[in-house]
């Protein structure tokens, strides 16, 4: 059951747009407030673990190849020093979507979390989730209802200063200090 509200939190923010089942907001499910604080430090713990695997997946870039797969110039490459620089340097990354994959259950939701979510937390140190309680209880059996999501993006209120409102010169503005420019110069 755990495996599967990780799974359901990293798939909200797949691109679900042709979807009939797409999530209102991404990033954010609903589940009783004791399921998500159980639920909560694995979550912790996968994007952790997807975060510190990003090193290693940039540090694989610099030997990969950009020649097609099964062309001559890829095999060339797969037979050269530089192919066995390019997986040993990739190699904690494999490890780490195995790892997470154990943790989460699901290959879809795993994809997810490498290529987009553990990209936004790169410079967070930790607290990538929140879990905020609801007001109303779930109505089949009264039990405390919480909202658990993924910490910045679209979930997040953003302060924003209010600025000086400007104020347009209107044409009637105008005219009374043309008026009085043209008053001076018939009076010299």
């Amino acid at each position: 059951m755990f495996k599967n509200l990780t799974a359901a939190l990293f798939l909200t923010e797949r691109d679900a747009s042709l979807d009939d089942n797409a999530p209102k907001v991404k990033g954010r499910i609903i589940t009783t407030l004791q399921k998500a604080k159980e639920v909560r430090p694995n979550v912790e713990k996968c994007i952790t673990l997807a975060k510190k695997a990003l090193v290693a997946k940039e540090n694989a870039e610099q030997f990969a190849t950009t020649a097609e797969r099964g062309s001559d110039e890829y095999k060339k490459w797969r037979k050269s020093d530089q192919w066995q620089q390019w997986a040993n340097a990739r190699a904690p990354y494999v490890n780490a979507q195995r790892r997470v994959l154990q943790l989460v259950g699901d290959r879809e939701a795993v994809a997810i979390l490498f290529d987009t979510i553990a990209e936004r937390y790169v410079d967070r140190p930790g607290g990538y989730t929140r879990i905020m309680r609801l007001a109303t209880p779930r109505l089949g059996d009264g039990g405390t209802r919480a909202v658990f999501e993924l910490v910045g993006g679209s979930n997040d209120k953003v302060k924003r200063s209010s600025s000086k409102p400007a104020f347009e010169a209107t044409p009637e503005d105008e005219a009374p200090a043309e008026n009085a420019a043209t008053e001076e110069a018939a009076a010299n």
